[in-house]
């Protein structure tokens, strides 16, 4: 009957610029399309290239290598015979673009450029490129001579214009283009356009699958249509991991759906589809275009069809039930596989973490394992790939992981570094859990580094400095504090590049950080301490989250040592022990506690609050706890915390983004580094504003 089409959408795990494994990424996804029998594959934002070039978007090498990688494309036989939909930097008329590139049978069919860019957040595109501004128009595209050698065409169309096949209407989307209020995909639906796609580089964030599931239901309810979403997977040289959810979705309902989390380096999805059921769906909703200034879209037509002659035989696929992961599971699965990537193509040999015993080393510890779990079940399932990085990374040919606790061994050593502050509770925990994870545990004195560096202060000045406990200043308790934090750093660095030859093995490791994003944000961390690591995959996760993660982890991993872990206080073990026991707290050095640290950093960076506003929408979130000149205490001391330590961030090791209101200041949270900290005038406003309630209060 020739209505029934096969379509394929992808996850491709690309790395920025890396143009021979990117092209055999997606030469491999053609056959797994072509494979299942789908006539048109989707491939990811800017798949060639990268999406995380960043500044070598600027380069000429970076948009010649692209378009040698299309000639390889269009060359290879794998290509022929299906719709290929690719994702390039192209300059046109001196001005760089972010385009779609569709091809078949070594001819170019059109170039789609991006028309709505992403700029905020993570995201700065408009940096490198210009949007398309020109709605409905096309232009001659000049292909480069080594393109034309091939296809044997002068120019190309380039421009806003969807596909026409014998059969059906394909129109494109990319990326942001869905998020916009004005999507493109509103009025090619109303001209007729059936199948839209969108090729995508969504990073992850904690709790945001659902809102892109949504918006492309909603895209199909409203008109219907059959929507196609490809999207990159995995580390390609960033702080923010793509978490795939490739998918199809047809009249508002989801018909077939990637993993969000996967070690697969290539993931293919296809569904076959009845294009009688959009028609049919919007022979009722559907009204004929009546307004008067409407601009039809540019087709641009190909011999071609997307369906058989018969296919009555051929079963559609009917829509699926979405699954989303908890919050505790999307962090036992994204920054796990976000730390795999980044080991294995660093080329180092595992990991060393300074684990203190504490819920935020330990939070990293559980990463780590759940990585190791990751990849053993990805082994047993026959990935040969995750097999190869393996063996590479312990250096071993034969090796064949199948216990999650024994590879821990080979690729993570984790080191307890006691000072004379340090409990016997703390090390116990630490012990404890590197059984269970199965790292290579060390127990190591830093005393005497500590004692050194003092000594070589107190020979050239004459002083030795005290402990406020021991009568000594402020200023002597918080030196003695971040000397020992910063020993700890080195002697990290140290263990990281020397245990693996100590042991007679090939290799260095990378040092992880162990920050939450809490702590970031008021700066409680010594700067060049145990923060300081080459990556830290919990910067961007909440004290709040992260203990749920922990929870969650003894639960289903059996971590049991992890519940004592929980139930102690934080601190950081730098102030001397009273009889022994603990007697600093973080949240009492904070001032707040952890619960009441994410709120504020939730209406700072997400709701834009300043101190004042932040004070007036506290005075209500918080009224049946805290009195109006308490909600003001807090606000002040946060914000004298913040502004005072906020040069900290510009150091910070890169972190893992997983939370809408991270401050990592790299890109996603800029602001100045100094500030005026005494914020004179807004607390003022927000002095004058306690004033006046309790006026009038007292009139009551």
């Amino acid at each position: 009957m020739g209505r029934k089409v096969t379509v394929a959408t992808c996850c491709l795990n690309q790395w920025a610029l890396d143009f021979e494994g990117n092209c055999e990424r997606i030469l491999r996804s053609i056959e797994e399309a072509k494979a299942h029998g789908a006539k048109y594959r989707l491939g990811p934002e800017l798949e060639i290239c990268g999406y995380g070039c960043a500044d070598h978007f600027y380069e000429s090498d970076t948009l010649l290598h692209s378009f040698q990688v299309l000639r390889n494309l269009l060359e290879s036989p794998v290509t022929q015979d299906i719709i290929c939909d690719v994702g390039m930097p192209i300059m046109h008329h001196n001005v760089r673009y972010n385009c779609r590139v569709l091809f078949l049978n070594r001819k170019i069919l059109l170039i789609r450029p991006k028309m709505l860019m992403a700029n905020h957040g993570n995201y700065r595109e408009v940096r490198w490129f210009s949007p398309w501004n020109k709605l409905r128009q096309v232009e001659e595209y000049f292909l480069p001579r080594m393109i034309q050698e091939v296809t044997g065409q002068d120019t190309v169309p380039f421009g806003d214009c969807v596909l026409s096949t014998k059969d059906t209407c394909i129109g494109t989307e990319i990326c942001a283009e869905l998020w916009n209020p004005d999507s493109p995909h509103i009025q090619m639906g109303r001209d007729g356009v059936e199948i839209f796609t969108n090729s995508s580089a969504s990073h992850h964030e904690l709790r945001k699958a659902d809102q892109r599931v949504n918006l492309i239901k909603a895209a199909t309810t409203k008109s219907g249509g059959i929507y196609l979403y490809a999207n990159q997977r995995g580390c390609d040289g960033d702080r923010v991991y793509y978490d795939g959810c490739a998918m199809v979705a047809i009249n508002g309902d989801v018909v077939a759906q990637g993993a969000q989390f996967s070690l697969d380096d290539v993931e293919v999805i296809t569904a076959t589809l009845d294009l009688e059921d959009v028609r049919s769906y919007r022979g009722e909703l559907c009204q004929p275009q009546l307004e008067s200034d409407f601009k039809p879209c540019h087709r641009v037509k190909v011999d071609f069809s997307l369906s058989g002659c018969d296919d009555v035989y051929l079963p559609t696929h009917q829509p699926i039930e979405w699954h989303f992961h908890t919050p505790e599971e999307e962090i036992s699965l994204g920054p796990a596989c976000w730390l795999w990537d980044y080991l294995r193509r660093s080329g180092q040999a595992g990991f060393l973490l300074p684990l203190s015993g504490g819920v935020d080393s330990s939070s990293t510890a559980c990463i780590v394992h759940c990585m190791c779990v990751q990849l053993c079940r990805a082994v047993e399932g026959g990935n040969s790939r995750v097999l190869e990085d393996v063996r590479r990374v312990v250096g071993d040919e034969s090796y064949h992981p199948q216990d999650p606790k024994e590879l821990c061994a080979r690729v993570f050593t984790t080191c307890y570094m006691a000072s004379e502050n340090s409990s016997e509770d703390t090390r116990n925990r630490a012990r404890d859990l590197a059984n269970q994870v199965g790292s290579t545990h060390m127990n190591i004195n830093i005393d005497v580094a500590v004692k050194g560096i003092l000594g070589i202060f107190s020979a050239v000045t004459g002083r030795w400095p005290q402990f406020r406990a021991s009568g000594g200043s402020a200023r002597e308790n918080l030196a003695l504090q971040n000397v020992q934090a910063r020993v700890r750093m080195v002697l990290a660095y140290l263990f990281a590049q020397l245990s693996l030859w100590a042991r007679g093995r090939p290799g260095g490791l990378l040092v992880l950080g162990s920050a939450n994003v809490d702590e970031s944000l008021t700066g409680y961390f010594t700067k060049y301490d145990c923060s300081s690591a080459d990556i830290n995959p919990i910067g961007g996760i909440s004290k709040t989250d992260l203990k749920r993660f922990l929870l969650h982890c003894a639960e289903r991993l059996q971590l049991t040592a992890l519940r004592s872990i929980l139930a102690a206080p934080p601190t950081a073990e730098l102030e001397p022990l009273t009889d022994g026991r603990v007697s600093q707290t973080d949240e009492a050095d904070m001032g707040m506690t952890y619960s009441e640290l994410s709120v504020i950093g939730r209406l700072r960076k997400i709701s834009k609050c300043g101190p004042f506003s932040m004070f007036c929408k506290l005075i209500h979130t918080w009224k049946d706890a805290l009195s109006p000149s308490e909600v003001a205490q807090k606000v002040k001391r946060f914000f004298r915390m913040y502004s005072v330590n906020r040069h900290k961030m510009t150091t910070v090791t890169p972190s893992y983004h997983a939370e809408s209101y991270s401050p990592d200041d790299n890109r996603f949270d800029l602001r100045p580094f100094l500030y005026n900290a005494s914020w004179s005038w807004q607390f003022r406003c927000i002095d004058d504003q306690v004033t006046q309630m309790a006026a009038n209060t007292a009139k009551r």
